[in-house]
């Protein structure tokens, strides 16, 4: 056992594990350590059960603009290629039929306008009408009255396991690395201090030392750069998701539904359960929580050190409720979580996808769903939208990944690698990456074109 690297990640989700698998394949970088405070990888937001098992490309994402989506389209390519270059296809990342639905006049004209636009970005993309549907999937069209039509594709990898594919970061990380690649387990980082050119990092294993640390710890990690003094211009508003299960046959297939432009979060949408088989999804439900990690109470007072409750915050808060839409999806949403009258209230938006939906069809999912953090930026006092990135410049990196944080997250630690090479002077082998993961994408400044919302703290 070593306790002085070059590199230490804090974080053993997705994102984290993602990082140390390029670092090891891709750099020169002599000693890198991954820090995980429990005792397993992804056992929290990475976790299936935490997340829409959802590959987010763009092409049924109605609240992703056609700009948006080219970025996304190239983040999730370079996940899908890592898993099938692997050998991880029908195990790991798994093809269904995918859509997203329109539902009523004005709907339904969004959708054929958006198909006729995405279609050039998107070439395998179809348009289905109602009796299409009726073909594909016989339940989305059975009782309704309203107009319906749908675009999506019928043979794409969309399906994905996060937490398994994270663990595959480790293993292949382990086997290719140049040099030192430790993983440390039920090892949390209470404090980082930096002394002289060098990062102090306590654990329950003692002290480590490292060159240049990445934080990747989901809620967290805005929480330990307020502890080292940095993004104090930066709130946490951490979104828990819940769902609820359906028998598999009601589904199955990727149903989405068109998103509120108003609305931060994704609409619900259904689809068939990757790891509890037998079973469907209908979610996520939305819903602002006063904590860091959704299953662990004692992380309340956690959540209103990152918060920081100023005029600027509640300022945001307001704006947020006194938007009709919003504050009506705000309300239902806290509906949905309350034994006794969520089924009743969910039923009704699970009906959009499936019009025969009884409640004796619908059960809530006990321990399922997440939390993001979502962001909000006091000094421009409005909640921000995507991944962001507090870039100190001095060797330490904070990464906060809501959606689409998990797809992207390849994507998002090639621009940590940039970060790294270029501080420590260290090698990188850009072309190999390129040919493994991006393949035939454009890779000129693909760098800067991955999706997120990206702030530095000088």
């Amino acid at each position: 056992m070593q306790h002085y690297y070059n590199v230490i990640i804090i974080g053993g989700g997705i994102s984290g594990t993602a990082l140390l698998y390029e670092l090891a394949k891709f750099t020169d970088i002599e000693s890198v350590a991954l820090f995980e405070k429990y005792k397993t990888l992804a056992s929290i937001n990475s976790n299936g059960r935490s997340n829409s098992q959802t590959l987010h490309c763009g092409d049924i994402e109605t609240n992703y603009t056609f700009d948006k989506a080219k970025k996304v389209k190239k983040t999730a390519k370079m996940l899908s290629n890592y898993a099938l270059k692997h050998g991880y296809g029908e195990k790991h990342i798994f093809k269904f039929p995918k859509m997203v639905i329109g539902v009523g006049e004005k709907e339904v004209e969004f959708i054929k306008e958006r198909f006729e636009t995405f279609r050039e970005l998107y070439p395998y993309l179809e348009l289905f009408s109602r009796d299409d549907l009726a073909s594909i999937e016989p339940k989305l069209v059975e009782g309704r009255e309203e107009d319906i039509v749908a675009m999506g594709a019928l043979d794409e990898y969309c399906a994905i396991d996060f937490g398994a594919i994270a663990k595959t970061f480790v293993q292949n990380a382990k086997k290719i690395a140049h040099g030192v690649c430790d993983l440390y387990l039920n090892a949390e980082v209470y404090q980082i201090e930096k002394i002289g050119d060098k990062f102090q990092l306590l654990t329950p294993r003692g002290k480590y030392f490292a060159d240049y640390v990445v934080v990747n710890a989901g809620a967290h990690s805005l929480l330990h750069a307020h502890k080292m003094g940095y993004g104090k211009e930066y709130a946490c508003l951490p979104i828990g998701g819940s769902f609820y299960y359906a028998p598999a046959s009601i589904l199955g297939s990727k149903v989405y539904t068109v998103q509120n432009d108003k609305l931060p979060f994704a609409a619900i949408h259904g689809d068939p359960d990757i790891l509890e088989k037998g079973k469907t999804r209908f979610g996520p439900t939305a819903l602002a929580l006063p904590k860091l990690e959704r299953y662990r109470e004692d992380s309340y007072l956690e959540f209103f050190s990152s918060l920081k409750p100023d005029r600027s915050v509640m300022k945001v808060f307001y704006d947020l409720l006194a938007d009709d839409d919003i504050r009506d999806y705000v309300f239902k949403n806290m509906m949905y979580e309350v034994p006794g009258i969520r089924k009743g209230l969910f039923l009704k938006e699970a009906k959009k996808i499936i019009p025969t939906l009884e409640e004796s069809d619908i059960e809530f999912a006990e321990h399922v769903g997440g939390l993001r953090p979502q962001i909000i930026d006091k000094k421009e006092k409005r909640l921000l939208l995507g991944e962001a990135k507090i870039d100190t410049k001095e060797g330490i990196v904070f990464n906060m990944t809501p959606s689409p944080g998990a797809t992207s997250c390849l994507g998002n630690a090639l621009k940590d690698v940039e970060l790294i090479v270029d501080y420590l002077g260290c090698g990188f082998e850009r072309s190999k990456l390129e040919s493994e993961l991006l393949e035939d994408e454009v890779h000129n400044s693909a760098l800067n074109r991955v999706p997120g919302y990206a702030v530095s703290v000088g």
